[in-house]
């Protein structure tokens, strides 16, 4: 069943980048986003709560359950495809993904550095730092998206090792997230933030609201927490291995976004990186 979520959790996270750069390029603030994707997330737990009951996870748990993959998470992702290209996001964030979390863990005594996945994190990271090379002059500023990018993957690492610390339960976290998030951000947005879904027509806002809501905040949340109880966090996060690839390839025919030939090559080393770091958990 592990796989199983991961496998599933891998076609949502490509989604995620593609339609996130997207959408935020075609006139829509990240913090549009954002609220469409809480509230259609609110929504969509609504029907849960009612089957499932209330969230049974301790109330001093929910703050950092929030800030960190409730708001840290999907708010410097959306701020960063503002500045750069979708093939960015999913290297960067697929991998710095098991990098933090690997790091962290090892930090934090949850988990240990193996040889293969040192020699998978130093590869990760060579390709990530050819790729912010070789596009520097193509997208101007997109070091500044490459940077939100890893915050938002540091904020996830986080989240990663409290659901294993904490064996906090998918479906739980997940309602709480969804029930939580939208009463406190939409009024923020409504008062405070720039937004440009004035503009939008009604099909871009629903579709919006049912992908970033259902399939990118509740069923991910779902797959993801169940991955990381079944398969632990560092083999998780390394699932993403396919991501920058496929995004990569995707996007070339989907948004005009093309990598020179050192770009296509940066991003095949860091899903090999991956690749390798992908091993059992050390006893």
């Amino acid at each position: 069943m592990g796989w199983l979520c991961a496998g599933l959790l891998l076609l949502v996270w490509a989604s995620f980048h593609l339609v996130s750069r997207f959408i935020v390029r075609d006139g829509l603030t990240p913090w549009d986003v954002a609220m469409l994707r809480y509230l259609g997330a609110f929504v969509c737990v609504l029907p849960l709560l009612a089957l499932h009951g209330r969230p049974r996870i301790a109330p001093r748990r929910l703050p950092a359950v929030l800030v960190f993959a409730g708001f840290g998470f999907p708010l410097c992702a959306y701020a960063g495809y503002q500045l750069a290209p979708a093939a960015h996001g999913a290297t960067v964030m697929a991998a710095g993904l098991p990098a933090v979390t690997a790091l962290l863990g090892a930090a934090l005594g949850q988990s240990r550095l193996t040889l293969r996945r040192v020699a998978g994190l130093g590869v990760i990271c060579l390709g990530s730092v050819l790729l912010a090379w070789t596009t520097s002059g193509a997208w101007e500023g997109a070091w500044r998206g490459d940077l939100l990018f890893l915050a938002a993957v540091s904020s996830w690492a986080v989240y990663t090792l409290l659901v294993q610390r904490w064996a906090l339960p998918a479906l739980d976290t997940t309602i709480a997230i969804g029930l939580l998030a939208a009463p406190i951000f939409l009024p923020i947005w409504w008062l405070f933030l720039p937004s440009g879904l004035a503009q939008a027509s009604w099909t871009v806002i629903l579709t919006q609201a049912a992908f970033q809501g259902a399939g990118a905040s509740v069923l991910a949340g779902i797959l993801y927490t169940r991955s990381v109880a079944a398969l632990g966090p560092t083999a998780t996060t390394m699932i993403g291995a396919a991501v920058p690839a496929l995004v990569a390839l995707t996007a070339w025919p989907l948004l005009g976004e093309v990598l020179p030939p050192v770009g296509i090559l940066a991003v095949l080393m860091v899903s090999a990186g991956m690749l390798v770091g992908i091993g059992r958990r050390p006893p």
